[in-house]
Formats: structure tokens, sequence, C-alpha cells
């Protein structure tokens, strides 16, 4: 395809815009309107388009512009994932079920990426403030079922949900919580269903 004038690459960025929001294409005379100069000069504009092959257009018909090269700088679109948020979570119940379900939040990358799965959760208490995780943030969680040392993890122990930082030692799993004001939690049996992705906060 043939280059542009800036003037052709105006009109033409109008015509792709004005389709896009009203699903039909705008009339020559709506286009001089906008642009405040004669049909003649728009026509002519619309003549060397189809020309270099930007638009084609039916003269026997109206509103019958159609861009057939969109060239307008278009922003990368973000992924967003739809989250479920869980409220209290009630001993016995899966973690996600729908009795612990308490909405959905729409969060964008980095927060989520595509082809991973995540949950929501409301941090309750201290235990965690010296990571930097405070009463009330949300800690967005990638499910997981095994992780690596150091990870902060949430895990359920004896039916009970726990974000902890996760130690394999030898012979047991240490939860450890990063306030000394709290004893860490030893344990045999402790079931992964997540690590900390990321803390979303609001003030």
């Amino acid at each position: 395809m043939k280059g542009i004038t800036d003037r052709q690459k105006e009109v033409l960025n109008y015509i792709s815009e004005f389709t896009e929001e009203n699903s039909y294409p705008p009339t020559v005379r709506e286009i001089s309107d906008h642009f405040g100069i004669s049909l003649r000069a728009i026509q002519d504009h619309i003549i060397a388009l189809q020309k270099k092959g930007y638009l084609s257009q039916c003269q026997k018909r109206s509103r019958s512009i159609k861009v057939l090269s969109d060239i307008r700088e278009k922003e990368p679109k973000l992924f967003v994932g739809k989250v479920p948020l869980l409220g209290s979570v009630a001993a016995g119940k899966p973690l996600l079920s729908e009795e612990n379900l308490d909405g959905y939040v729409n969060l964008t990358e980095p927060f989520v990426r595509p082809g991973k799965d995540y949950f929501a959760l409301r941090v309750r208490g201290q235990s965690m403030i010296n990571a930097g995780i405070l009463d009330g943030d949300l800690a967005i969680i990638e499910q997981a079922s095994v992780a690596l040392d150091g990870q902060i993890i949430v895990a359920v122990v004896d039916e009970a949900i726990t974000l902890k930082r996760y130690y394999k030692e030898s012979e047991r799993i240490r939860l450890q919580p990063e306030n000394p004001a709290f004893q860490p939690i030893y344990c045999t049996d402790v079931r992964i269903v997540g690590i900390l992705s990321n803390i979303v906060r609001t003030y």
C-alpha cells in the first residue's frame, strides 16, 4: 500500500473510529462537518484512500464507506482475570465451594496472568506484618498444591485456613509467621492450596 498524507490519515482514522462507535460508517457530509472542509475535498481524500487500498466505497449507496486497513495504533489490551473472593471458610467445606464465595474481584496484569488460576482472601490478624501483609489486605493467591521453601502459602491445617511462610524440615512442616509475637505452626499433615502472588491494599 502507498503512503498517505497526514490529512488522509486523519480522515481514515475518523472513519475507523466512527464505524467502531456506531456500527455503521459516516456519510461524506458527516466527515466534511467533522473536519470543517468542503464535501469535494473530503471526496478527493476518500478517492485517494481508495486508490491506495485503505477504503472501498459504493457510489450508489449511502453509508457504504468501508475501511480495508485500520492504521490506528491500538493499545494492547490487558488481560483481566475474574478472581473469586472467599469469605469465611467453613470447616469441612472445600476452599473454593459456593458456600465460601463472597463475590469476585477483577484484576489485571501483573496481579494475575493468563493461564493461571487464582483466588483472593481477606487477611485477618497481624501474624504476617513483617512481610508487609496487614490486617484487611486482599491476598491474591495462585492455586497450587506444592511450594518451595520460603514461599508464602495458603494451607489447610486441621480444617483451618492459614497464610504463612512454608518450610519443609526433616520430619515435619513449619509454617512460619512473620511476627515474633506469634509461634510457628508445626505439622506433618498440611494441604497446600495456593501460593501468595500479590497483595492488594486500599486506603
